[in-house]
């Protein structure tokens, strides 16, 4: 049977399906929560679609109280999970598309979620559909499971696993091919102080997964070098400008936005306008703030990792605010499994006794490492059918620092759908997660399918 080749005759069907989904912005809003709506009405008229698009085909449904939705296919006392989620980070600025619509550009499909996670999370649907149409046996039931609040903290799958059933085994199709059987721990740490600045007010970041692109300051002065300002911007790849308005400095720098886990793929502004700040008005605040954040691999805090598996711990500066003197630094952490949370907040505790110690560091969360065997059976039977489809027969099982849904559950890993060594042609931007104009490739998503459904039936019959 040639899941590919029927992949084709689904597409067009899939892209209007998809299309629903990113219609909607369903992004994280509590203000407007409701009976199930726990994450504001868009969230939940997204899951509420998707389910639609399951009854409409054929499949059993449920709504766990909008926390999440769970579409079932054949029976048997195990399970196979497929787990992505529907909701997604805020729209942004620096859209050339649509990001509410999937337009198609030149054999790639943009819009917010087409990649993270809507456009996999249908793939693994409609892999789920063409079994059910063409009556393949399978010897354990397939569940799709919806999440909703994946990317603010995983709290509507955490309010699942009370009460509904968890798969035995499964994936996430939210990350990247071959097989991901490890993934990093995920640490949040904040950083607070009342130390008396220059700074009036400092506003960057809006969440801890993603680097800063902006930052905006006041400061109580009125002396601006609109020279050194524009050296700076210039010298660190950033955009942005400075003037003085009611006798005070505005700075306003802008940089590039980045998934949290690959800090060096983006220019955190919040970052960099500290130590402007810092040098150019010798403020001991900003100058603190600065060393503490300066280095990705937390290199000032003695906590620079290089796992056995997993490669270096990552640290994010995602959220940066000073305001009524007081300062507040939420900071993503990334860690492999050579480390643990106690010893990076010792190296942040350290750091600011030997030069901020006006500053406190505290977790504010702490997320274990996931870490499959990769000799396991599951990751083994992933790996021959994303070998099957891909002809790709070179690559290993790998290990990432994004946290996925694949730690939710036991026995379970992250499994595609992009291929990160395969690179638009030169002259085609194509936005990552998180990123404006977000977007995947037509061929992309059409494998997906195709292996996501020759793995459901080696996982339901082997």
């Amino acid at each position: 049977m040639d899941f590919r080749k029927l992949t084709d005759e689904y597409f067009d069907q899939y892209i209007k399906d998809l299309n629903d989904l990113v219609s909607i912005e369903s992004t994280r809003d509590v203000e407007h929560a409701a009976p199930n709506a726990p994450f504001g009405p868009n969230v939940a008229k997204a899951l509420e679609t998707m389910l639609e698009m399951g009854k409409r085909d054929g499949f059993e449904t449920k709504n766990y109280d909008g926390y999440a939705g769970l579409i079932t296919l054949g029976d048997g006392q195990e399970s196979v999970g497929i787990l992505g989620h529907l909701d997604v980070v805020p729209l942004g600025d620096g859209w050339t598309k649509n990001p509410l619509a999937v337009t198609e550009d030149q054999g790639y499909l943009y819009g917010r979620g087409v990649l993270d996670d809507k456009g996999p999370f249908l793939a693994g649907y409609y892999a789920m559909k063409m079994l059910k149409d063409l009556n393949v046996p399978l010897k354990r039931k397939v569940m799709l499971i919806a999440g909703t609040d994946e990317e603010s903290g995983m709290g509507g799958i955490q309010e699942y696993v009370k009460t509904g059933p968890i798969p035995t085994m499964g994936f996430t199709p939210d990350a990247e091919f071959p097989v991901i059987y490890g993934e990093k721990g995920n640490l949040h740490i904040t950083l607070d102080s009342d130390q008396p600045s220059i700074i009036e007010d400092f506003q960057a970041g809006t969440r801890p997964n993603i680097v800063i692109a902006k930052a905006d300051a006041i400061l109580n002065t009125d002396q601006f070098d609109e020279n050194l300002y524009s050296f700076f911007l210039k010298t660190n790849g950033l955009k942005g400008r400075g003037w003085v308005e009611d006798g005070k400095v505005h700075l306003y720098a802008e940089g590039k936005a980045a998934h949290g886990s690959l800090p060096y793929m983006g220019i955190n502004s919040g970052v960099l306008l500290l130590n402007y700040i810092a040098n150019a008005y010798h403020d001991k605040l900003a100058g603190e703030l600065y060393e503490l954040l300066k280095d990705w691999k937390g290199v000032p805090e003695g906590i620079d990792v290089n796992g056995v598996y997993m490669g270096f711990l990552t640290m994010n500066p995602g959220i940066i605010t000073i305001h009524d003197g007081h300062a507040h630094v939420l900071i993503d952490i990334r860690y492999p499994n050579d480390t643990e949370p106690e010893k990076i907040l010792k190296g942040f505790e350290e750091a600011c006794t030997d030069f901020a110690r006006d500053v406190k560091p505290a977790i504010v969360y702490a997320g274990k490492p996931l870490f499959v065997d990769p000799n396991s059976k599951l990751v083994k039977d992933l790996m021959a059918s994303y070998a099957k489809y891909s002809g790709d027969t070179f690559s290993p099982a790998i290990t990432i620092g994004g946290g996925t849904y694949a730690k939710m559950f036991d026995n379970f890993v992250a499994f595609g759908p992009e291929k990160p060594w395969v690179r638009p042609p030169k002259g085609v931007h194509v936005g990552g997660c998180h990123e404006a104009d977000e977007g995947i490739s037509v061929d992309a998503l059409k494998e997906a399918i195709a292996i996501y459904a020759d793995a459901i039936v080696r996982l339901a019959n082997e």
